[in-house]
């Protein structure tokens, strides 16, 4: 038996300043060496080494890759032209075009950077020049790139389904309604500070044909959600080869329909696609063995004990864990502490009779909306970057969207049917 003491050294180790993905790996050694245990040793690499041989975590490199051709392609200016005609027109309409490109490039990125890095180098110095500060502009971006790993493909759920063994395809599917309302939420919000502000208009109402124009163009990028959603509801595909024709037909269409990715590039997005799927697949690993050591100390079972022995009723327990994985996203990125978590709070929740689907649904949309908030969400590291302003000051113009955020994970913690329509539609959840 691994003491539960030890386990408190990955929180010392990651206040120190040392990166996740070895105090994952050094917290194991330590434990099995201070209490004597050295045959388990033997086993760290084993267990490092399974914990990424696993065929559905091939998805997330071929997503990601995906994600990359799609936005070196040249899509990303075609999704924003598309939301230009449709919002532009409205009373801070930038600002509206900036959240709902966010809607339409989270069904080709999945990642909440991807998007603050790709959205926010063309849209926060365009906002500027039509009179917005920057800060705000930084704060829209940061806040809509929150929806990316929501709607589906989602890296993070990949992540969390392969913890936990749950479908991926329930898990996108759920994943739709909650991207959807944070999007509405958030534009609601920024319709109030335009009037308020006097935000300009982006443009004039765009005409049908203008619309149609637009749509035709960023028409071939938006069937990929639908391509991968459609080939796994319907058995064609597995999660792992849906991802795999996502790829190829990102492809397809960057290279022979539209034609705005060239073949010398593809070299680097092969580097950049194989240095982010190594990061997160080996704090993966590291996560495996920590799992593993999380479990012969005892930790769920006593965690478990402890949050039932303050109460059995799931509205509390629910609100308990909301709590607890805000504070927690605050500190640590999505995935590792979907790794670490998941196997921990998920039995508890349960145990209490609320759906897996659910309960996954929302430990995602807790964890993503952690990417924005302070001191170390990444994603506002990426809006600072991009808009050169500080980080305070980002925070200060987002306090009205972290309003929308946290109604958001209530409704999903209070309304399961926000979650779980659609995949009962599907026969995927009960």
């Amino acid at each position: 038996m691994v003491p539960v003491q030890f386990l408190w050294l990955l929180l010392v180790l990651i206040a120190v300043g040392l990166p996740i993905v070895f105090a994952l790996g050094i917290v194991p050694l330590i434990a099995f060496m201070i209490s004597d245990q050295p045959a388990f040793l033997k086993v760290v690499a084993q267990r490092l080494y399974a914990g990424i041989d696993q065929f559905p975590l091939l998805a997330i490199p071929l997503f990601i890759l995906a994600g990359e051709i799609m936005n070196v392609g040249g899509i990303t200016q075609r999704l924003v032209g598309f939301a230009n005609t449709l919002v532009g027109h409205l009373r801070g309409g930038l600002a509206h075009v900036n959240i709902v490109s966010s809607i339409f490039f989270a069904g080709l990125s999945g990642s909440a950077v991807a998007d603050t890095s790709a959205l926010g180098s063309m849209l926060i110095p365009a906002m500027e020049k039509q009179g917005y500060t920057r800060r705000f502009a930084a704060a829209v971006t940061a806040a809509s790139s929150v929806i990316g790993p929501i709607i589906p493909p989602s890296i993070i759920m990949v992540v969390y389904a392969y913890v936990m063994q749950v479908s991926i395809g329930a898990l996108f599917l759920g994943g739709l309604v909650p991207g959807i309302l944070t999007g509405l939420g958030l534009m609601i919000v920024t319709a109030f500070l335009a009037e308020k502000r006097n935000y300009p208009q982006a443009r004039q109402r765009a005409t049908l044909p203008e619309v149609g124009r637009a749509g035709w163009q960023a028409g071939f990028p938006l069937l990929t959600p639908l391509i991968i959603l459609g080939g796994i509801l319907s058995g064609v595909f597995t999660p792992t080869e849906a991802a795999a024709a996502a790829v190829v037909y990102s492809l397809v269409i960057s290279l022979f329909v539209i034609r705005t990715l060239k073949l010398r590039r593809l070299p680097d997005l092969l580097l950049r696609t194989a240095v982010s799927s190594s990061v997160i697949l080996l704090v993966v690993g590291m996560a495996n063995v920590f799992g593993w050591v999380v479990t012969l100390s005892g930790l769920p079972t006593a965690l478990a004990s402890g949050i039932l022995g303050i109460s059995e009723n799931p509205y509390l327990v629910l609100f308990l864990i909301n709590v607890f994985l805000l504070f927690v996203g605050m500190f640590l990125d999505a995935g590792p502490a979907i790794l670490i978590l998941g196997p921990i709070l998920a039995p508890i929740a349960i145990k209490l009779g609320v759906d897996p689907t659910h309960f996954a649904i929302l430990m995602c949309v807790n964890l993503t909306i952690g990417l924005a908030t302070p001191p170390m969400g990444l994603i506002l590291f990426v809006a600072s970057a991009v808009s050169r302003e500080r980080v305070e000051a980002i925070v200060r113009d987002m306090l009205p969207y972290y309003l929308v955020h946290l109604l958001i994970i209530l409704l999903i913690t209070y309304v399961p049917a926000i979650s779980l329509t659609i995949p009962r539609l599907f026969g995927l959840a009960p």
